[in-house]
């Protein structure tokens, strides 16, 4: 039988839940065991489909096609296995599963009640990943704070649960702030006791205490936070602020938290956790031997967790490349093409983000015409790449009105048009193309060079397609093809070959960039902005050169 950790939080949100949570999973997969999370969400939203990005970052796309969590992509990042349905689970999908077996009957006329029928669905669920043996240990986030009158369910489930289950095999971890103020110059312990009295009213009593702080604590407020909060000192557990969520795993092992859960948990602690690879990733990442700019281009630049999993995947190509890779945020509304010029020259690559929507298209499209007109490095992720067609199309076809029939139905060269599966669909929650999808790369292409292979998979989040009634021109034109659904035909990948690096891609490789296997196209897309970094540095180096006199 699997064993179980619950990570909960509290104080305030975005304390790094996910971060702690996937942490300490790769520390215990270092070690040898088996290991998965899962992510239980308190918002009554059946998933995270239908919700706007700068309501709670990006939607993840899973292999099997749920959109999820963007804690989930931290949990493949970090831990390097896929994820699936059975690891995000949401309020909505609790209580539409409840509802669903009452109308069926499945109650036999009881009263449905929070307590028992909500919580037991909620046990069921956390249960579940455990049952068939995969796993040695499954770790569940509760998101949200405590306190929070959504988390009560979850609260009262673990509590059954920990009574259910027993202290051997199951433990709660409670994440924690603990601010400091400057002007006192201290510490203060006050609102973490609070939160673990809090917890505690509710009937469920952290094991151990995860305490998010920007200064170092000393063992004396270690042993004062023990005291109150009646946990051991070595059960507080001090988690400091670093450069990057990759060194997160070494401080834990530094702080000995995975060797506290396995005790507890009464499993064998013998080997050291095998991280050679996680420090040679970290390694390069903290010291690289160059750098580029690039240009992230999107309608939701204001908030970093709108493109979490693609500047996550930067750094993992950062990292191969031995290159820091700094990311300018372009809000595509501000371009125009009276400043695109101003706007891009000092980059040495542009990533066009996936969207929806018509605001901003027109500063999308004039920042890819000015990357293919200018040698600049170009990617364009689904919306992206679409918007790449339309400006081939517009520019190079001369069709100036060609449009996607998302920002214009009524236009005469819809290159871009509603798949055909979606003309007749009206829900919008989980109708999409959603999931892993075979593609077959064409011999000799750039993409098939870059995966080494020519036949790929990877994750789709779209209703839109490269309309195939123009493929013909637009391969006439220049513009290459390269990738191709084998069962559709659906054109997945367009490029030029003339290009430096011009590549669109209808799916979403961000999705599937780990620390230890980068996305293909997001490494090779690095090395041609390094390469083209280092022209630009040549020919300026050697315009100065010029202007030096050399007197005899």
């Amino acid at each position: 039988m699997a064993k179980y950790i619950f990570v909960t939080g509290g104080v305030t949100s975005s304390l790094g839940k996910g971060i702690i949570a996937a942490s300490l999973a790769k520390l215990l997969q270092a070690r040898g065991f088996r290991v998965t999370i899962q992510k239980f969400d308190p918002y009554i939203n059946v998933d995270p489909g239908t919700l706007n990005p700068y309501e709670h970052g990006e939607c993840y796309v899973t292999e099997d096609g749920a959109e999820t969590d963007l804690d989930l992509g931290h949990y493949e990042r970090f831990l390097n296995t896929p994820t699936s349905q059975a690891n995000n689970v949401t309020t909505g999908r609790i209580y539409q599963t409840v509802i669903n077996k009452e109308r069926e009957g499945a109650y036999l006329g009881k009263t449905v009640q929070v307590i028992p029928h909500i919580t037991d669905e909620i046990k069921r669920r956390i249960l579940l990943l455990g049952k068939d043996g995969k796993y040695d240990i499954v770790i569940t986030e509760l998101g949200g704070t405590v306190g929070d009158i959504e988390s009560l369910p979850y609260v009262e489930a673990v509590r059954q649960l920990q009574w259910e289950l027993g202290e051997e095999d199951c433990l709660v971890i409670h994440l924690t702030l603990i601010p400091y103020l400057r002007a006192a110059k201290e510490l203060k312990t006050k609102p973490t006791q609070h939160s673990v009295r809090l917890l505690s009213e509710n009937g469920v009593h952290p094991d151990i205490i995860v305490c998010r702080t920007e200064e170092p604590m000393y063992r004396d407020l270690k042993k004062k936070i023990a005291l109150f909060c009646n946990v051991q000192v070595d059960a507080v557990i001090e988690a400091n602020d670093v450069g990057t969520i990759y060194e997160v795993p070494l401080e834990m092992m530094r702080e000995k938290l995975d060797v506290i859960c396995l005790k507890k948990l009464n499993l064998p602690v013998e080997k050291e956790p095998e991280l050679v690879k996680w420090r040679e990733f970290l390694d390069r990442l903290k010291y690289p031997k160059t750098k580029v700019t690039i240009g992230l281009i999107g309608k939701y630049v204001e908030l970093q967790d709108a493109y979490k999993s693609i500047l996550e995947s930067f750094i993992h190509a950062g990292s191969v490349n031995e290159c820091k890779v700094v990311v300018q945020n372009l809000h595509s509304e501000h371009i125009t093409p009276d400043n695109v010029g101003d706007k891009l020259r000092n980059l040495d690559g542009l990533l066009v983000a996936p969207g929806f929507g018509h605001r901003g298209i027109e500063g999308k499209i004039t920042a890819i015409q000015y990357a293919r007109e200018n040698n600049l490095p170009f990617f364009g992720i689904c919306l992206g790449m679409q918007m790449a067609v339309v400006e081939y199309a517009r520019n190079v076809l001369h069709w100036t009105d060609a449009h996607s029939t998302e920002m214009n139905p009524e236009t005469a060269h819809p290159v871009i048009g509603l798949m055909e599966a979606q003309k007749k669909i009206t829900a919008k929650g989980g109708t999409m193309r959603l999931g892993a999808y075979a593609c077959q790369l064409k011999p000799g292409s750039r993409a098939a060079q870059i995966y080494g292979s020519t036949l790929i998979s990877e994750r789709h989040r779209h209703r839109y397609e490269f309309n195939s009634e123009f493929q013909e021109d637009f391969v006439k034109a220049g513009l290459v093809t390269s990738g191709h659904n084998p069962e559709s035909t659906l054109v997945e990948m367009i490029e030029l070959p003339d290009h430096p690096f011009f590549v669109g891609c209808q799916f979403h490789p961000e999705l599937k960039s780990t620390v230890e296997s980068p996305a293909p196209l997001f490494v090779h897309f690095i090395a041609a902005a390094k390469q083209y970094a280092e022209g630009k540095n040549g020919k300026l180096k050697a315009t100065d050169e010029k202007k030096i006199v050399h007197h005899p």
